[in-house]
């Protein structure tokens, strides 16, 4: 039991740092993100054995695989990988805009609601606001943040006022902004204004 809790927490560990590598700081390990945020598979595993991660090809094959969230993607080839989505660094990830469906959610800590009432959902340090399809996903990003709070987002009433969304290949949904007048507490089948 203990070497399955270890071993999860190893693709844990290994995957943050890959994600603030591969999302925000190439450049801490000496790495540079090609235009879509791709980088060669063996330059990354040579910067990271050269700053004493012991990171192989397998154990990088393992933590893409296993990781909850499916942070990262391989190529076609299987030669270049890069993050899903989540930059704060500049990359046109090429997904093509695509009609959401009538819901999708967001979780947020309620420390933030009064912001988000102000101005909406913003994107802050990255290129897109994070959408999820189910409340449960929703409740368990809130949840990293401090008390979760579920938000409903009107997808479906946002993209025929002509708001453009797009899905990263690991499922999530990227808006470049949300406003309030398309968010709610209400059920997902009950979708109207804050109030």
């Amino acid at each position: 039991m203990t070497e399955a809790v270890d071993a999860e927490a190893d693709v844990v560990r290994d995957s943050k740092f890959l994600s603030g590598v591969l999302r925000h700081n190439p450049g801490k390990i000496g790495i540079t993100l090609d235009a879509a945020g791709w980088v060669e598979v063996e330059v990354l595993l040579a910067a990271l054995k050269k700053r004493g991660r012991r990171v192989n090809r397998a154990r990088l094959d393992f933590v893409v695989e296993h990781n909850n969230k499916k942070r990262f993607e391989y190529d076609e080839t299987g030669t270049r990988i890069r993050a899903s989505q989540g930059h704060s660094v500049p990359v046109d990830l090429g997904y093509e805009p695509m009609v959401p469906p009538e819901t999708l959610f967001h979780g947020t800590a309620t420390r933030a609601l009064d912001s988000i009432f102000a101005e909406g959902l913003v994107p802050g340090g990255r290129h897109h606001v994070h959408l999820s399809v189910d409340a449960e996903t929703a409740t368990k990003v809130g949840s990293r943040h401090g008390k979760p709070a579920v938000l409903v987002v009107a997808a479906a009433r946002m993209h025929a006022a002509g708001h453009a969304f797009f899905r990263s290949t690991n499922g999530v949904w990227l808006t470049e902004h949300v406003a309030p007048e398309f968010l709610s507490f209400a059920s997902p089948d009950s979708v109207g204004p804050l109030t």
